[in-house]
């Protein structure tokens, strides 16, 4: 049995709740996430969504199995935004803290990696930090996700190319050179290929760069309609303040993977974010219906009034893997590793982030909704159809006002 980590989680518990929790109780998940480092403005988003889902279900009783109550503990280190240190922190949380479950980091090389430590010890990891395809496709038994397949970001953006007016023809794809982004540039390719657009640029740029001027001048050069972009927040920042200093400007239309849904983004660029495209797996919406929350709203606004910050899909998938994790320990009805990831591979429930069933790779299917900055503020612009109207085409930067 694995309970010696879990009695310092039991007397946080104690400490919480003021009722005695004895080690034997409790059930500990374990994650190792970016607190501090050039990734922990989105490491926060977990930490933070782990701990007030823990909460809520602690609140509401807990998890009974077998008619015995259970309460969830967290044991969360700092892996400083390094990779390699992360992957020895799943050791630790396996080998040493005796943790029950384990959640994932965030960005998808790190749970590429750590994924691979989970398998190796069998115990079943569930992320919403990764959506690579190089994740999944290793025929992985004990690894889960809550993000779409990277592959996909730009499948609805591309289905809406074929309904704007002027149409784009012309595409910049620019990525960075880490697990994510380059199978979302592998993905966006097949796109816009059978799209029949053509990719009059196509850049890879190393991960953490911040000097883009050389593909904003292949950019101009070419004149093309559109910019599709890929890569993680600092440097979709660091990207649109050089395309604005260089007046650097597409036709029609740019484009992240990152960066957009987020206030931060918002605050960050200020008027300088309008008419910025991106997409998101989750907007709080009343209609997703949860079984501890209540509804995505109320998930929303319990995160904001706990931590002073709005969540986004970040916070909402890492919320949905701890949800996982409850609803396949009462199905399992047990703490064996092997019968909870049995369960989990046959989960199938709502919840405030999407329902919630995975695929034989391990990996949710959920499409993405396309989203634009209008006026400092996030709007919803297209799924399958369009939600509202676009600010489009994009003005050039010595356009405006």
């Amino acid at each position: 049995m694995k309970y010696a980590g879990a009695a310092l989680a039991a007397a946080a518990i104690l400490a919480v709740s003021g009722a005695p929790v004895r080690a034997e109780d409790v059930i500990t998940l374990g994650a190792s996430v970016q607190l501090t480092g050039s990734s922990a403005n989105i490491g926060r988003y977990y930490r933070d969504a782990y701990n007030l889902t823990l909460d809520k279900i602690n609140a509401a009783g807990g998890i009974k199995i077998g008619g015995k109550s259970y309460r969830l503990a967290l044991k969360l280190l700092d892996n400083q935004s390094d990779v390699n240190l992360s992957i020895r922190q799943y050791v630790q949380l396996i080998s040493s803290d005796k943790v029950n479950f384990l959640l994932g980091p965030f960005a998808s090389n790190f749970a590429l990696s750590d994924s691979s430590v989970a398998e190796k010890y069998q115990i079943p990891m569930v992320q919403g930090g990764g959506a690579s395809t190089q994740i999944y496709s290793r025929h992985y038994r004990y690894i889960f996700g809550t993000l779409p397949s990277a592959d996909d970001y730009y499948a609805s953006t591309v289905d809406m190319f074929g309904k704007l007016d002027p149409k784009p023809r012309t595409v910049a794809l620019v990525a960075a050179d880490d697990s994510f982004d380059v199978s979302v540039a592998n993905g966006t390719r097949k796109l816009l290929q059978a799209a029949g657009m053509k990719i009059a640029v196509d850049e890879t740029y190393r991960e953490g760069s911040s000097d883009f001027s050389s593909t904003l001048a292949q950019i101009k050069a070419a004149n093309v309609d559109a910019i599709l972009w890929s890569g993680h927040e600092t440097e979709a920042l660091n990207f649109i303040r050089q395309m604005k200093s260089l007046n650097a400007n597409p036709k029609d239309y740019y484009g992240f993977t990152v960066g957009v849904p987020t206030e931060d983004f918002r605050k960050a660029l200020g008027k300088d974010a309008d008419y910025a495209f991106g997409m998101t797996s989750w907007l709080p919406s009343e209609s997703l219906k949860d079984r501890w929350f209540g509804d995505a709203a109320a998930f929303a606004a319990a995160y904001r009034a706990k931590y002073g910050y709005d969540p986004d899909y970040h916070a909402a998938s890492g919320a949905a893997d701890v949800e996982t994790f409850a609803i396949a320990l009462e199905k399992a009805g047990a703490l064996d590793p092997k019968r909870v990831r049995d369960a989990i591979a046959g989960i199938s429930f709502d919840s405030l982030y999407a329902h919630i069933k995975y695929g034989e790779n391990g990996q949710i299917v959920l499409p993405q909704i396309v989203i634009q900055i209008q006026n400092g503020k996030l709007v919803p612009i297209y799924t399958d159809k369009f939600i509202n109207k676009p600010q489009y085409p994009i003005p050039a930067w010595d356009k405006r006002g």
